[in-house]
C-alpha cells in the first residue's frame, strides 16, 4: 500500500514555480488543476490541487491556512549546511520563515541537538526542516 497527500493551493503555475525554485523533481505532468511532487529519497509524493477541486472529494471545507494549520511535513537535511541553503532558496522562493534555527531559537530544540526551520509555502501548508546535530 501507498500513501501521499493531498493539498488544495489557489495557483498551479505559482505552486509548481515555487517547488522547482527550491530543487523538488516533478512526478507526472502538471494540468490547470493538479500539480504533482516528489519529496525527499523515499521520493513522498504530494499532489497539489487547485482548491475548488481538492473540495470536491472533501466531505467538508478546506482549512482555512490564515488562521489554522492541517498538517506539518518535515524534510530531514543531509547537514546545518543544505538546510541553511534551502532556507535562502525558500526566500528567494517567496515563502515565509517562521522559525529560522540561524535567529531564532527554542530550548527544547537546543536542549536535544536539533537544528530547525518552520516554514510555510505560497499558500500557507507549513513544512519543518530538520537535521540532528548529535
Amino acid at each position: 500500500m501507498k500513501i501521499w497527500a493531498n493539498l488544495g493551493v489557489k495557483d498551479i503555475e505559482r505552486t509548481q514555480k515555487f517547488y522547482q525554485t527550491l530543487g523538488f523533481k516533478l512526478n507526472g505532468v502538471p494540468t490547470n488543476e493538479i500539480v504533482s511532487f516528489l519529496f525527499g529519497e523515499e521520493e513522498f509524493i504530494i499532489h497539489f490541487f487547485k482548491k475548488e477541486k481538492l473540495k470536491e472529494s472533501f466531505e467538508g471545507e478546506i482549512a482555512n491556512l490564515n488562521n489554522s494549520n492541517e498538517v506539518m511535513f518535515t524534510l530531514l537535511a543531509k547537514s546545518k549546511e543544505e538546510l541553511n541553503a534551502l532556507i535562502e532558496k525558500i526566500i528567494k522562493a517567496g515563502g515565509y520563515i517562521r522559525f529560522d534555527p540561524r535567529k531564532d531559537k527554542k530550548k527544547f530544540y537546543d536542549d536535544n541537538g536539533y537544528y530547525v526551520c518552520v516554514f510555510e509555502d505560497l499558500d500557507g501548508h507549513l513544512f519543518n526542516l530538520f537535521y540532528n546535530l548529535n
